[in-house]
């Protein structure tokens, strides 16, 4: 089991229930981008490059599920993609991600429940760093594929070091398997925070909706 050695990170990683974690990210809101780029924190960015080298400029709309302060969605901003909508269950990420003025739209929602949109609502979706342990559960990818349109791309990071539960990658080869998506492509696994929490590691994934 990774150890997490950030007090308020393992206040997320650690938390039980959605109320846990909102509370969590409610607090932290304020200081997480000095905390999570004082640990190098690489998913935004190398989530972001990934969108971009497999989606055109002007394809919208974009969902970025599990927006927290907009990091992802930042830097595909000022490369020119958008519109975005963001969601995130932390008002207080929110309303961080709000003052940047990059989203389109910012609503409330939570990962692993009904979201808010209609079928193939989206162009393509991006989720970086929210799928995973003590954040949002394995189920979130199915209402993901739903508001994401066919031939739209899904790119979202995954852990896969010792602490990753077992359901997450089986939750996203039972969705291949079913025929809702399939695996365009899964980058080198890299260390997800090397300067605070180097036990962490990720891969960023890229599947298209069928």
């Amino acid at each position: 089991m990774a150890e997490i050695h950030n007090e308020q990170l393992a206040k997320v990683y650690n938390a039980s229930t959605t109320e846990e974690a909102q509370e969590a990210y409610d607090e932290w809101a304020a200081k997480y981008e000095a905390d999570v780029f004082a640990h190098g924190f690489r998913s935004p960015a190398n989530g972001a490059a990934t969108f971009a080298r497999f989606v055109e400029v002007g394809e919208g709309p974009i969902l970025d599920a599990g927006c927290g302060t907009g990091l992802q969605s930042e830097a595909l901003s000022q490369a020119g993609y958008g519109p975005i909508t963001g969601i995130d269950l932390s008002p207080g990420m929110l309303s961080v991600a709000r003052h940047k003025g990059i989203y389109a739209e910012l609503h409330q929602m939570a990962l692993g429940e009904t979201l808010a949109f209609d079928d193939d609502t989206f162009a393509h979706t991006i989720s970086t760093g929210a799928i995973t342990p003590g954040h949002a559960p394995p189920n979130s990818f199915d209402d993901i594929i739903r508001v994401t349109r066919p031939g739209g791309m899904v790119v979202f990071s995954l852990r896969t070091d010792a602490a990753q539960e077992p359901e997450y990658p089986a939750a996203i080869e039972e969705y291949e398997a079913a025929g809702r998506w399939s695996k365009i492509y899964e980058s080198a696994e890299f260390v997800t925070m090397p300067f605070g929490e180097p036990d962490v590691l990720s891969k960023i994934y890229v599947y298209k909706v069928l």
